[in-house]
């Protein structure tokens, strides 16, 4: 344990966004599994749940969690997998 104030408070504060990343990252990877796998039942709300999922993408990279370029990529890597698990489905 630190015994510098700054330094205290410092590591509240990584706690404090650890858990708030936690939280953003767990979204994210419930978004993108309900996307895809709606994509494969060929559900109706396939669309819903792609557009929620790029949602949560983007504002986690507005918030900062992810770089602009790593959400970049993950949308295109989920659309890819979307249309590739409904392609299959039919």
């Amino acid at each position: 344990m630190a015994n510098i104030k700054s330094q205290i408070k410092r590591n509240r504060q990584t706690q404090v966004r650890q858990l708030r990343n936690r939280k953003v990252r767990s979204e994210l990877i419930t978004r993108t599994k309900a996307a895809v796998s709606a994509a494969a039942e060929g559900s109706d709300d396939a669309d819903e749940a792609l557009t929620e999922a790029i949602r949560r993408i983007d504002m986690a990279a507005q918030k900062g969690m992810l770089h602009k370029n790593t959400a970049a990529r993950r949308k295109s890597r989920l659309v890819r997998q979307v249309a590739e698990a409904s392609a299959d489905q039919s």
